[in-house]
């Protein structure tokens, strides 16, 4: 695979680093409008051939395969639909585009032309997320109850986009992989501070059938960083916390037996469960590595990658309806 990555600010160069190092893969372009950002990567990886301010030159090459966006998301779709347009297999930043229309229109257009998009949800290919995802698929959790997670920290304040498409993708990509089902409604709070429109403080609540119910606040004003998912179901409960250097899952066989006293028919009786605390085994490995091979994989073999353009079609759908949730005064927006 010949590569074009477009975008080198902050996780640019984390993204050609990972794809650099396969041997399968060969990033060829980079683009940025910085000079500064061009220089530090000719500094990094000076094998790379091409460095230029001019997306159009990695868009329209006829020796690139692929390309990579790591830009604002206000430049996903143009840029999106002209590497498509142009058959480049396309990998896109999270979050995927700034509308579900515009998701939609990707999609339809990688169908027609055969190609393939991955969307780069990264926590869904960290060892401590895919442990949790083998404890739901298993059984082992039981049914679920509830995912409630926080996701908080001092800054960094954006010009562009509210807090609640700067940090939620991620927990919002989590949920709906490890949920693996579609909401059926979604309401959302928020507040701005400091004379801004753009919130910096937010709260997402998304509705499931079967009374499960997800939680996620994000803020960009909180005095520590805490990146922590609560996660419950009939069997077990999980805690992951992202900031923890080691036992960043722990499992706890805690739980809640409810029965019905047949002698006393308007009776519940509330059991509570404790048991053990257990904390798995966790891949360490670098989950971009992951993100780049799945990528070269999906190309190769032809076919989805496990973020594919649908997963961040799902992911746009919730931050879109918790948009739309603030601006009406927290009104329960139904997902058809």
């Amino acid at each position: 695979m010949k590569l074009g990555v477009i975008g080198c600010g902050y996780w640019g160069p984390n993204l050609v680093r990972n794809f650099n190092a396969l041997e399968s893969v060969d990033v060829l372009a980079v683009c940025d409008a910085r000079e500064e950002r061009l220089k530090f990567i000719s500094t990094q990886f000076p094998a790379i051939k091409i460095l230029t301010k001019d997306a159009n030159d990695i868009l329209r090459s006829p020796d690139i395969d692929a390309v990579v966006i790591a830009t604002p998301v206000s430049t996903h779709f143009s840029l999106g639909m002209e590497a498509l347009s142009h058959g480049k297999h396309l990998f896109m930043e999270k979050p995927f585009t700034a509308t579900v229309e515009q998701a939609e229109r990707l999609i339809e257009l990688a169908e027609q032309k055969n190609l393939r998009i991955m969307v780069d949800h990264t926590f869904l290919y960290t060892g401590a997320v895919e442990a949790i995802k083998k404890l739901v698929d298993s059984g082992d959790l039981g049914e679920m109850y509830y995912f409630d997670s926080v996701r908080v920290n001092l800054g960094l304040f954006q010009h562009d986009v509210n807090v609640i498409w700067d940090l939620a993708p991620h927990d919002v990509s989590i949920m709906d992989y490890l949920i693996n089902r579609q909401p059926k409604a979604i309401a959302a709070t928020g507040v701005a501070h400091f004379e801004s429109e753009i919130e910096n403080i937010a709260y997402i609540s998304t509705y499931y059938d079967g009374n499960l119910l997800g939680h996620i606040h994000v803020n960009w004003l909180a005095p520590v960083k805490v990146r922590r998912t609560l996660i419950s179901g009939s069997k077990k409960m999980v805690i992951y916390d992202d900031t923890e250097p080691s036992e960043k899952v722990k499992i706890y066989d805690k739980g809640v037996d409810v029965t019905h006293d047949k002698n006393q028919i308007y009776d519940i009786l509330v059991q509570y469960r404790t048991g053990d605390m257990l904390s798995p085994h966790i891949d360490l490995t670098e989950a971009l590595k992951k993100v780049s091979q799945e990528f070269y994989s999906a190309v190769n073999e032809g076919r989805p990658a496990r973020t594919d353009g649908p997963a961040g079609l799902r992911v746009v759908k919730i931050l879109e309806a918790a948009n739309r949730s603030i601006r009406s005064g927290g009104k329960v927006i139904e997902l058809g």
